[in-house]
């Protein structure tokens, strides 16, 4: 029998793609710094213009998990990390908004097969959020390491324990499903060059 487990080393080839949702970006813009900061640490090039990093802004936690579903289908990925934040508010929309979100990016990474990690803060208050977000401790750290370790386990799990880019290999709908020429350009800022 053997034995698998991530590790926050060999990062060298490791592709990351962020998906940010835009509402209640004083919480979600720390989040991503912290998520930034613990990729950077471990060797991750998280420049806007480097080639392990793609960012995504979106409009709000709502929408999340369907670009997050998307970049994993396009099989560049070896994880995608959702950021938001979800506070409730005097009306029932926080509960509906924070079920869909979580059901969404779930189902992002069953349908794929590609780690999508849930970096979604539900909270009572700003407050709350703000603890989690770089007060008391950034739990964007956090989302990145776990983002690390699953991207390294399932390269092991598929056979890749040597950290080749497994990209090549995708098979069934995300091998036939190329990420739509307009969701590019959002994606990377650099040259189109890169993704042919």
């Amino acid at each position: 029998m053997a034995v698998f487990e991530g590790t926050f080393t060999q990062t060298e080839t490791l592709k990351f793609g962020i998906v940010i949702g835009r509402f209640n970006d004083l919480v979600t813009g720390k989040l991503l710094e912290g998520c930034q900061d613990c990729l950077k640490r471990h060797g991750i090039d998280t420049d806007l213009h480097g080639t392990q990093v793609d960012y995504v802004w979106v409009p709000g936690c709502f929408e999340v998990s369907l670009v997050a579903r998307q970049m994993a289908l396009s099989g560049r990925y070896d994880a995608v990390i959702c950021l938001g934040a979800v506070i409730r508010g005097q009306t029932p929309h926080f509960d509906y908004v924070a079920a869909e979100v979580a059901k969404g990016i779930a189902a992002a990474g069953f349908q794929t097969g590609v780690p999508v990690i849930f970096g979604i803060i539900t909270a009572d208050n700003m407050q709350q959020a703000l603890e989690r977000a770089g007060i008391k401790s950034n739990h964007g750290w956090n989302y990145a390491m776990n983002a690390l370790e699953m991207a390294s386990l399932m390269r092991q799990i598929k056979g890749n324990g040597d950290m080749e880019a497994y990209s090549s290999k995708v098979v069934g709908p995300a091998a036939t499903q190329p990420l739509p020429a307009a969701l590019k350009n959002a994606i990377v800022p650099n040259s189109s060059a890169e993704l042919e």
